[in-house]
């Protein structure tokens, strides 16, 4: 906001009275002129009021950062789009169930009951044991599945875009995709990341 703003709306009013009532604005009046600079500023430049993410990563926990970051933008009013790319495509893949797992070896930040060495951690069975722990954390603490946080992006308009590239190399067809995926190129999405003053690559 504005500097003189600012002199119009004291923090504390000396006689305690509410902010802004010995100058005219209610607090009601100061959410009104907050919503309406946000306006001529989108109104300004449309960027930014867009987000583009790309989802390079396959694995479980490397999963919902793009699903819950694009949710949370689109919900927040940003036409958001997101470009699975690489082992990202898992994410989308109507098999994610099976192959969105999470690999201790290959995340030694990973919380574990008691400390274990690397020789241990990548004994066979231990990939499978992780993912069910990971998936049991985030059940008891109320974190929505990735087949919820798909469908709620797709309710709220986020765009998913699988790489045709990568599709084309790993064999996948685009029936093995959930539905709703949009497929393009690497060129196409940078067309769209180019109009957004928001850009993430996870």
């Amino acid at each position: 906001m504005t500097s003189e703003l600012h002199t119009q709306v004291p923090a504390d009013a000396p006689d305690g009275s509410p902010p802004g009532t010995k100058f005219g604005l209610t607090e009601e009046d100061v959410r009104s002129i907050v919503r309406d600079e946000i306006k001529r500023a989108w109104a300004k430049n449309p960027a930014s009021r867009r987000a583009a993410l790309v989802a390079s990563k396959g694995t479980l926990d490397w999963a919902y950062p793009p699903l819950i970051l694009s949710t949370a933008a689109a919900a927040a009013g940003l036409q958001t789009s997101v470009f699975f790319t690489f082992y990202g495509l898992n994410i989308i893949h109507k098999d994610a169930e099976r192959k969105l797992l999470v690999d201790p070896v290959g995340n030694p930040a990973m919380p574990m009951p008691v400390p274990m060495p690397d020789v241990l951690t990548a004994m066979p069975g231990m990939k499978a044991l992780s993912t069910r722990m990971m998936k049991s954390k985030f059940a008891k603490n109320n974190v929505a599945s990735i087949r919820t946080l798909l469908d709620e992006a797709r309710e709220l308009g986020v765009r998913l875009i699988g790489c045709q590239m990568t599709i084309d190399v790993f064999g996948y067809t685009h029936d093995d995709f959930v539905d709703g995926v949009e497929f393009a190129g690497a060129a196409a999405f940078m067309s769209e990341a180019r109009k957004s003053h928001v850009t993430m690559f996870i």
